[in-house]
């Protein structure tokens, strides 16, 4: 019960922001927050992930449509919003999953034409259907399973692990579990033979906090976190300014249009992968050690290159 109470607070609050912004208004993540009494980081995370479909972005720290878009207002409105997002996120997904969705959303749906289009990149899991009914059952339950995993480095062996959370990070999915009281990331189609076992386990109260604080898959927890500081060129800042990472802080916006930020990760790989994807426009200004392990994958790859050629 508390699960659709969650989920009738955030369809209210997703259909009323997207009616203001609609209207033309201008909204600020804290005057929202304020409103809707939540936190400032769950109002972010609808426009970044929950409304990233619709034409809006983030000006001057409020938030607009863009202009000449209107959502058509009907006395149905939510379902229309609900049931558009849903069919293009399974558009990304493909596969099995996406065709078998699309028919039922199209009987709910009633009409070919949709106006919201999206380019997710999701991998196709529709084969492992069998596994994941079986580890979304152990999840509720909070029982242990027992599954073979091929980590595509060792044969293939059977493990027992406590199943926390089908989480997708990039468009790959993995499963978040405990085992022997350490945290792992199980990447989901390796997965195979799972089975619910009878003994059952505590679920951590953390891992919610830990996730929405995550850039990527390779988050730890028991690790004491700590701070990145980024220098942004005038490209690259528009970009976070429009969908900033998880615990970004805006130390300065200057008047050439570059930004210093920072954002708190509990591992290197959150952040490196992300500031080689924006080489040369985004710059590690702090700690030294993570500029240093930079630098010297940088200097590999120029040695490469300078060998195949």
């Amino acid at each position: 019960m508390a699960y659709k109470h969650d989920y009738d607070k955030i369809l209210t609050r997703l259909t009323v922001i997207l009616s203001k912004l609609n209207d033309g208004e201008a909204l600020s993540v804290k005057e929202l927050a304020q409103e809707f009494k939540t936190s400032e980081r769950t109002i972010q995370r609808d426009f970044n992930e929950r409304l990233a479909s619709f034409p809006i972005y983030q000006e001057k720290k409020k938030w607009k449509m863009q202009e000449g878009f209107r959502v058509e207002k009907t006395k149905s409105l939510e379902d229309e919003i609900v049931l558009d997002i849903i069919e293009k996120i399974t558009e990304g997904i493909g596969g099995k999953f996406s065709s078998k969705a699309h028919k039922l959303l199209s009987k709910i749906k009633n009409e070919d034409f949709n106006p919201i289009y999206t380019k997710l990149n999701i991998e196709d899991i529709s084969d492992n259907f069998s596994d994941i009914q079986i580890i979304e059952q152990a999840i509720k339950e909070k029982r242990i399973i027992e599954c073979n995993y091929n980590d595509e480095r060792h044969p293939i062996y059977t493990t027992t692990i406590n199943p926390l959370k089908i989480v997708n990070f990039e468009g790959f999915w993995y499963l978040v579990a405990l085992r022997d009281d350490i945290l792992k990331k199980y990447y989901l189609r390796n997965i195979s033979n799972s089975k619910i076992t009878d003994d059952v386990f505590e679920t951590d109260s953390e891992l919610e906090e830990l996730l929405d604080n995550s850039i990527s898959i390779w988050f730890q927890k028991d690790i004491e976190p700590f701070e990145v500081k980024l220098y942004a060129d005038k490209g690259a800042t528009k970009y976070f300014k429009r969908r900033p990472l998880p615990t970004q802080k805006i130390d300065s916006l200057n008047s050439d249009g570059t930004m210093e930020f920072s954002v708190t990760i509990t591992h290197e790989m959150e952040i490196l992968p992300l500031v080689k994807y924006w080489i040369p426009h985004l710059f590690i200004s702090e700690p030294a050690w993570i500029k240093e392990i930079l630098e010297d994958d940088t200097q590999n790859y120029l040695n490469l290159s300078k060998e195949i050629n």
